[in-house]
């Protein structure tokens, strides 16, 4: 077997001990690692004379040399991004001068002028390959799972064996309504204001635009600007809206001061968070928009005022009831799949209770719709309910301390007796939490309530030691475009470019190099462009309502957090789940747990240095000599495991 020449070491020490100077210069290594790195180059220096087989010592010192390496340049991982070894050895990487403000000003700029040249060269090379990659990204992505829009997404852990108790909202819980229903919410409160609070004629000629609201939402009484935030509370760029045209960035810049909304100006804005705020919304844009285009002067909180006031006269009158109950069909939609889930539970010997805003003739004429075809016959529908409270007035149920009534079905009045039990065949109205947990006894978390509306259905329940289950019927739809091809590519896009939009500033900030304008110009363009995409696939004007334009969680998205337990787009998804089933936080979890999980350059076909390849490559080193003496194996595995031993635990999966 052939042994090493001499000359083949002279050629390998000097790049050693260069190595070694330049990582102790820059203290890439602990200083044990650079001692270690040291006393392998003195032990090398004596291998001729130990008479190792020549294809193993050459092995051996790849190895140290390629890995220390490797160890330097997770000082320095920031700078190289995604790119393969080969080209991160190729950076100036080992230098003794290694902090830029070090040595005279002339060798300063001329190394970082060097330096920082390749550095926007680097990425422009890596944005044109990632422009040139973005047509493989689809069989990338076939690897990223999806998202389940019926699935249940949790916040926080829930073990359903717990819970002995469900109670349910009936509003957009255990009734689900067409889209109807907001046309109808819109015109009803339109003509209110018109014809009592005299708005001008030309607002009757007003029709809803189904295609213009989200949830989620606030509007600002101070200035009658419609805002999205984000989760920390700030505007987004193409989130504003006065009237029914967006507000440019200069133009949020002179209202706001700043996208992040102060304690100050909080206190001016009021959410739009229920279901049926997609009416109201659109309403407040088109009146503001109409005295703007009239150029007649008006107070944008007296405009929210009023139709607020519109939109509650609406329920509280009895049109918007009367209007559903004259034609079910047309605004309500038959669901047999929440009877069933309602049936399982009693079945499994859980109590079930329901507990509403709405009056009782209004709820009973739509159970009675829902439960056709089901089985359930007349009044049977409630024989799926242990106790049904009607007109609860939530949130103030839960702090309030007013008593239960009685309530006459047939008479259509309330008694006069006290109430100290809840019997199966009665309708209660009024009351309040704490009077509901002494008759009942249940307490803590083996309650959990079902509600779609965060502040009035979800958050006394959650102050109150319950658990709960916010219904957003979004969800479903949301998912789903998230799951589609087109969004996921674009998504893909966006956090590459901004991965390197990162690696740009840095670059400028770390270095000092002059900024390249046509590169920061093109990432830029690019980077508008996948934001504006991702948001017209949901809503055109305001985008996802549970994301913003970056891909982050919304204001929406932050209540969620903050109320619900766990969230779903209908209560019948649990019937996909065992009644005992444990649900558990992702571990993964960014803030919302349905979200898809960042796509970025994991998701392009880029060359990258592989830590399977770092292990195969000290593997083969070894496996290829396996049969060779044992002294020449123990040496060898000296050699390298010194610097593999301690950094590599980190570096390999």
């Amino acid at each position: 077997m052939d042994h090493c020449s001499r000359s083949e070491l002279n050629k390998l020490l000097p790049r050693l001990h260069s190595l070694e100077t330049a990582l102790s210069g820059i203290c890439v290594l602990p200083s044990s690692c650079a001692t270690i790195l040291a006393l392998s180059t003195a032990v090398i220096s004596f291998i001729p004379y130990l008479c190792l087989p020549r294809l193993l010592l050459l092995h051996a010192m790849r190895g140290v040399l390629s890995l220390s390496r490797v160890l330097s340049l997770r000082r320095t991982a920031f700078l190289v991004g995604n790119l393969n070894l080969e080209k991160a050895l190729g950076f100036r990487m080992f230098t003794t001068d290694a902090n830029p403000k070090s040595g005279s000003k002339d060798q300063r700029s001329s190394n970082s002028d060097a330096y920082l040249s390749g550095g926007m060269q680097r990425i422009r090379i890596e944005f044109d390959e990632a422009k040139r990659n973005f047509c493989s990204v689809p069989s990338s992505l076939d690897k990223v799972p999806k998202m389940n829009p019926k699935g249940i997404y949790v916040n926080k852990n829930l073990r359903l064996d717990m819970v002995k108790v469900y109670g349910f909202d009936y509003d957009y819980t255990l009734a689900h309504y067409s889209t109807n229903l907001q046309s109808l919410i819109y015109d009803l409160a339109k003509d209110y204001l018109v014809g009592e609070l005299k708005y001008p004629e030309k607002c009757s000629q007003f029709k809803y635009d189904p295609s213009f609201p989200i949830r989620g939402l606030y509007y600002d009484k101070m200035k009658g600007c419609l805002l999205k935030l984000d989760f920390f509370g700030s505007i987004e760029p193409d989130g504003c809206f006065f009237g029914r045209h967006k507000v440019s960035r200069e133009k949020i810049k002179e209202l706001y001061g700043t996208r992040h909304i102060g304690r100050d100006q909080v206190r001016g804005l009021v959410g739009l968070m229920d279901i049926f705020c997609f009416s109201e919304v659109c309403l407040i844009a088109d009146i503001v928009q109409h005295f703007i285009d009239a150029k007649l002067d008006f107070d944008a909180s007296y405009i929210y005022e009023d139709v607020r006031n519109a939109i509650q006269h609406v329920h509280r009158s009895g049109a918007l009831h009367s209007q559903i109950l004259l034609d079910p069909p047309r605004y309500l939609v038959r669901n047999s799949q929440v009877l069933k889930f309602i049936t399982m539970l009693k079945e499994k010997g859980k109590k079930v209770f329901m507990l509403t805003n709405s009056p009782y003739q209004f709820v009973d004429g739509g159970m009675k719709f829902i439960s056709e075809g089901y089985g359930a016959h007349g009044d049977s529908w409630r024989d799926l309910f242990d106790v049904v409270i009607a007109k609860a007035n939530k949130p103030s149920f839960y702090t309030s301390e007013h008593p239960f009534r009685c309530y006459d079905i047939e008479k259509d009045r309330l008694a006069f007796t006290s109430v100290d039990r809840f019997l199966p065949d009665q309708v209660y109205y009024n009351g309040c939490l704490k009077e509901f947990l002494q008759i009942t006894k249940w307490n803590g978390p083996e309650v959990i309530f079902f509600g779609d509306h965060l502040f009035s259905d979800l958050r006394g329940p959650s102050k109150a030691g319950w658990r709960t289950a916010a219904i957003i019927h979004e969800l479903e739809s949301e998912i789903q475009v998230q799951n589609t091809q087109a969004y996921r590519i674009q998504q893909a896009k966006f956090h590459k470019i901004q991965e390197l939009l990162g690696k740009y500033h840095l670059t400028i900030s770390r270095f000092d190099e002059q900024p390249c304008n046509a590169l920061l110009r093109d990432l830029n363009y690019e980077r508008t462009q996948c934001r504006s995409m991702m948001r017209k696939m949901f809503n055109s004007s305001f985008g996802a309502t549970f994301l913003s334009d970056t891909g982050q969680e919304s204001a929406f998205s932050y209540y969620i957090h903050q109320y619900a337990d766990v969230y779903t787009s209908n209560p019948e998804n649990f019937l996909l789940y065992p009644p005992e089933a444990w649900l558990h936080v992702p571990f993964d979890i960014k803030i919302m747990p349905h979200h898809v999980k960042r796509l970025g350059s994991k998701c392009l076909p880029s060359p990258s240095f592989s830590t399977r390849k770092l292990r195969s490559f000290f593997g083969i080193a070894l496996s290829r000599h396996v049969k060779a003496k044992k002294s020449c194996f123990l040496f060898s595995f000296l050699i390298i495991s010194p610097l593999s031993l301690m950094p590599v635990v980190s570096i390999l999966p």
